[in-house]
């Protein structure tokens, strides 16, 4: 089985940055003109391009082919965030079939490297602080990570404003792919199951769900 969690507004502190030449970090955002100044950083989006004539997306694929000694200290991306369910998944599942659906850079292998980013698809960000929003129209040239050929089951934990992007980079994959919810109703997920997660926890239940999953109180249903 293949395990898929979206990704986290909270990542470690210690997490690191891709750099412009001259040394100064990068901090990828949905709408860096609307971000707040900052003289220790700049702000940018996943495709603008780097100044080395490359997208920023494509750097930090570059990056991961050949880390050398990670000279920019990078995180594997289950370790950027700091809740402690993405460890608990590739304890689980192991790092090779454990993946994380980033609004910034697509659905990734929990063992990539990801930079520090603040992208994100939850509707609270368009209100506080809209140069996180990333809108769903907007277009991405997104990774994808995950084996078209595979065969094996597939259960994501996410919220709802996340289900979309899943199921794009899912689409042609065989296996069954198995969503679980939390709203009353049930999110439009063509081509998957889905199946109720019932709890009264509203803000970041898919952890609970993910956690209630590992510990055996819940499992796919046949």
């Amino acid at each position: 089985m293949i395990a898929i969690i979206q990704c986290a507004a909270t990542k470690r502190s210690d997490a690191g940055n891709l750099r412009r030449q001259d040394g100064t970090k990068v901090i990828f955002v949905a709408d860096p003109a609307k971000a707040p100044a900052d003289s220790e950083f700049v702000y940018a989006r996943p495709d603008d391009v780097s100044d080395t004539g490359a997208t920023w997306r494509q750097v930090l694929e570059r990056y991961n082919s050949n880390p050398g000694n990670n000279p920019l200290g990078l995180l594997r991306a289950f370790e950027l965030y700091e809740n402690a369910t993405y460890r608990r998944l590739v304890e689980h599942f192991g790092v090779a079939k454990t993946y994380i659906l980033s609004a910034g850079w697509g659905l990734i292998g929990a063992s990539f490297l990801a930079p520090d980013y603040d992208i994100t698809f939850s509707a609270i960000a368009k209100q506080k602080a809209p140069w996180k929003f990333r809108r769903k129209a907007e277009c991405y040239e997104d990774l994808c990570q995950l084996p078209a050929d595979t065969d094996e089951p597939i259960v994501f934990f996410g919220g709802k404003d996340y289900v979309p992007l899943f199921c794009k980079l899912t689409g042609g994959v065989r296996s069954n792919r198995t969503i679980f919810y939390n709203a009353s109703e049930p999110p439009e997920a063509p081509g998957c199951r889905l199946q109720r997660y019932s709890t009264t926890t509203k803000t970041n239940w898919h952890y609970e769900c993910a956690n209630a999953f590992l510990d055996g109180r819940i499992a796919v249903q046949p």
